[in-house]
């Protein structure tokens, strides 16, 4: 999973040719430090037709404000620059999955 931050997000994720799964994340984020194995698996599991990034909710405000997160973990789900699923908390894997509408590779 890769690191993105409000420089570079307009390029990783609004410009991406394919859907970007965005976890807005915090160092001190229990729930978060919970979902991070779960987004690697489906990171490397679905690495063909979905890119999975992290932005820290800390040092990168723009983006933090734009989407209004309020807390982590938030999941944004984008395809074509816009938006199309959100998600808050640590899911299992099999819910996350399910809510992105995910099937099996």
């Amino acid at each position: 999973m890769r690191t993105v931050t409000d420089a570079d997000f307009a390029t990783e994720v609004l410009s991406a040719d394919r859907p970007v799964l965005v976890e807005f994340t915090a160092k001190w984020c229990g729930p978060c430090r919970q979902l991070a194995p779960v987004l690697d698996q489906v990171a490397e599991e679905y690495a063909d037709r979905l890119d999975v990034v992290a932005l820290d909710v800390d040092t990168n405000p723009e983006a933090v404000s734009r989407y209004a997160v309020l807390s982590t973990p938030t999941l944004l789900l984008f395809e074509g620059g816009e938006p199309v699923r959100s998600l808050t908390g640590a899911l299992p894997k099999r819910r996350l999955l399910q809510a992105l509408a995910l099937t099996a590779p």
